[in-house]
């Protein structure tokens, strides 16, 4: 794990108002986040990680609680931050180009610039070849491909990932997971990455933030730098601690 904490989060709490009744999402979670980290919020389905990915870059504003990036405050959307969506909200009627470059045009960066940006981040995700592609003619992994490429193409300090391989089919999941890694390891970017798979967890992150059902708190860290990479699922580290992590709670495993 890099030495040097780029993101805080302290004590956030969230209680949204609904159907005449509060209803709490988060309670008093603190988190540290260390430069170049690949840190895992792992949970069960709505327990709230979502929610706090959403408060860490500002779109939401926590009822307690603060988040500093750098030592200074998130108090509202922050261009620190890129996100990946399981969903990934590429543009039907944008080619793979336009929809990577897009962050980049709505910051003023020149055509040519922005052409060249984008297209060192198309070819960074294997996708050099599709760049007049529309997402229409794009399979699953690809679209996240330019997902991906897009986020990484705007240079945030942080990218937060909410369970971006949630809807690919296992073996599409397996080759992405394979590349995401890949692409951390050559780009060195801090990374938050959401999942309520367990596998998936414990064959990417540096260290897992384990959430407990809503509203989340922090249940349990896992350390697990000292499991080497690359990873393999049936190495017996591997294994000993995917079943301590099961052991302490059910999450979904497929």
């Amino acid at each position: 794990m890099a030495e040097g904490l780029i993101l805080q989060a302290k004590n956030i709490s969230k209680t949204f108002f609904s159907k005449g009744r509060d209803l709490d999402a988060i309670n008093d979670v603190s988190i540290d986040v260390s430069n170049n980290e690949f840190l895992i919020v792992l949970g069960p389905g709505q327990c709230g990680k979502t929610v706090f990915l959403n408060i860490l870059c500002g779109l939401i504003k926590p009822t307690f609680g603060e988040i500093t990036l750098s030592g200074k405050p998130v108090n509202g959307p922050d261009p620190r931050f890129g996100f990946i969506f399981q969903k990934t909200g590429l543009f039907e009627w944008k080619t793979t180009m336009e929809n990577v470059e897009l962050g980049l045009k709505y910051k003023d960066i020149p055509r040519k610039e922005r052409r060249s940006i984008a297209q060192k981040y198309i070819n960074m995700v294997g996708l050099q070849g599709f760049e007049n592609a529309y997402p229409k003619q794009l399979s699953g992994g690809m679209k996240q491909r330019v997902g991906i490429a897009r986020a990484y193409a705007s240079n945030p300090d942080i990218l937060l990932m909410d369970e971006p391989f949630g809807a690919l089919d296992a073996q599409t999941r397996y080759a992405m997971q394979e590349e995401i890694l890949k692409i951390w390891q050559n780009e060195k970017r801090t990374v938050i990455f959401v999942t309520n798979n367990i596998e998936e967890a414990v064959y990417l992150g540096d260290r897992i933030i384990q959430f407990s059902e809503r509203p989340a708190r922090v249940k349990e860290v896992y350390d697990l730098s000292n499991l080497q990479r690359p990873r393999e699922y049936m190495e017996k580290e591997f294994l000993r601690i995917r079943t301590i992590i099961s052991d302490n709670e059910e999450l979904t495993l497929d």
